[in-house]
């Protein structure tokens, strides 16, 4: 997956202080070339502005490194505009609407009249734009040269943006990733859509197909399933989120059968027609499946095409910038991060491989990510929320007769319980050793992976975990309890 050197770390850059805040619209003064212009060699010079991007620029500047950050369109990239910031707003719009049609459930009266999607829209887009607002004035208080613009990589220390050359002492790429389709799908923006067009679809269809059933397509499926649509998803691995442990995924599945939200398992996809008011979409085992509206959710691809990556020397497979444990390429003053680089493409390990990259080049000592140990929420209704191996990987790593788990199901849970939420937490052992793996399925699970984090990356003992005294009532206490139960000395749950 990774593409290791043996060269020694960076030593970091010499400086007298960050560079002056300022940010670059064209050209500078009379056109001239500011790489003949040795102020304007930066110590860091980041192309793209997304989550990765804009980390390593804010650490970098925070250590002292002159630093440049150019970006082609808005910054804060997918995640903030068109990935975790816009979908979570619109999942919790759905929730909303599931607490409305379920209030008399809890003795309130309320009626739920429909679902205004202009108003949807409207929220979720202030809420995007009061983050954006923030972060150009964190970027801008941190005193790093913004500049708008498409940038190419010229050099191993160069990016030529609007006309100018921008010369680096090292160069990040961080420019992320796009929604990917399948050759011969066209995705028409219309009754074929990614999930770009998802986020600003100014209709709610009566009926869609999810093609995909990772992270993206049930998210979406939740989603619309509490807006009213008539969701099937297509996916063709035997489950549902099928990088989770297989018992988060069959959870999930009865959820969603519960909910009504249909899915096809193993079924891959052969086609897709327009029929006079939607499309059909046709599987391998002859399923046809009509609908409004085909949302391709099969996940994301880098973007790399163009950008004169390869052509400066720098190392790539199927489009990924190949990078070693420190972020670093082949290309001694080249280093990846984020989506670009073939490592879990989640907003918060962009922001930690900037981080990294920053602090490795400011010749701090830099610790190298452990994937395993980095949280995975997917938040659909319920949430599934994991962090360490599944037990599948433990036992391949181990052998079966080493590896110990343990179920607490959150019928127990009191909170749980007041929610109305169903699911479990699965613990996965070392037998007489650490915790491994910590996987959630249930409302909110999501807040409780913090904890779960803390317990894998300290590798802590059950015994431990079952020392600490959680708060009651909380869904913190089912972690709490499903360690007792691992410790031996189960309380709200059978021997």
């Amino acid at each position: 997956m990774y593409f290791r050197h043996d060269w020694a770390p960076h030593k970091g850059f010499p400086h007298t202080g960050p560079a002056p805040a300022r940010t670059i619209h064209t050209p500078l003064h009379g056109g001239r070339d500011v790489a003949n212009d040795a102020s304007t060699v930066f110590d860091v010079v980041i192309l793209g502005g997304g989550s990765g991007g804009y980390a390593a620029a804010l650490r970098a500047a925070q250590l002292g490194l002159s630093t440049a950050l150019i970006e082609k369109g808005e910054l804060g990239g997918t995640c903030l505009h068109r990935g975790c910031i816009p979908t979570k707003a619109l999942l919790h719009a759905a929730e909303i609407a599931d607490e409305t049609k379920e209030a008399a459930e809890f003795g309130v009266l309320a009626t739920f009249q429909g679902i205004d999607i202009n108003g949807v829209h409207k929220y979720k887009d202030d809420v995007v734009a009061g983050l954006y607002k923030g972060l150009q004035g964190l970027v801008a208080s941190r005193k790093v040269t913004f500049i708008q613009g498409e940038g190419r990589l010229s050099s191993p220390t160069s990016v030529d943006v609007n006309g100018q050359r921008v010369e680096g002492r090292h160069i990040v790429l961080a420019t992320g990733s796009v929604p990917k389709s399948l050759p011969g799908l066209t995705i028409d923006g219309d009754r074929v859509i990614s999930s770009d067009h998802a986020l600003k679809l100014d209709r709610i269809p009566k009926s869609a197909v999810i093609l995909g059933g990772g992270v993206i397509g049930v998210e979406f499926a939740s989603v619309w399933k509490s807006f009213g649509v008539d969701v099937t998803i297509v996916e063709a691995l035997p489950h549902l989120v099928p990088l989770e442990d297989e018992n988060s995924s069959k959870l999930l599945e009865r959820a969603f059968r519960k909910r009504g939200i249909k899915f096809e398992l193993k079924a891959r996809f052969s086609g897709v027609e327009y029929t006079e008011s939607g499309v059909r979409v046709s599987t391998e085992n002859g399923k046809q499946i009509d609908a409004d509206l085909l949302l391709v959710a099969i996940g994301r691809g880098p973007v790399s095409q163009g950008l004169g990556f390869e052509e400066a020397g720098v190392a790539m497979d199927r489009g990924y910038v190949l990078v070693d444990e420190y972020m670093r390429t082949n290309v001694p003053t080249v280093s990846a991060v984020g989506d670009l680089a073939p490592t879990l493409q989640l907003a918060h390990v962009g922001f930690a491989e900037g981080i990294l990259v920053a602090e490795r080049l400011a010749g701090l000592k830099a610790v190298p990510i452990d994937y395993d140990g980095v949280p995975r929420v997917t938040y659909s209704n319920p949430e599934v929320a994991s962090v360490g191996i599944s037990e599948a990987k433990a036992v391949e790593l181990y052998g079966k007769e080493k590896v110990v788990s343990v179920k607490y199901n959150l019928a127990g849970n009191g909170k749980s319980k007041i929610l109305k939420t169903a699911g479990e937490i699965k613990l996965v052992q070392v037998k007489d050793g650490a915790v491994v793996g910590v996987h959630m399925v249930g409302a909110r699970m999501g807040e409780q992976v913090g904890e779960a984090q803390l317990i894998y990356n300290w590798e802590a003992l059950p015994a431990e975990v079952a020392q600490l005294i959680h708060a009651h009532p909380t869904q913190s206490e089912a972690l709490g309890e499903a360690h007792l139960a691992l410790a031996g000395k189960p309380l709200h749950a059978h021997d």
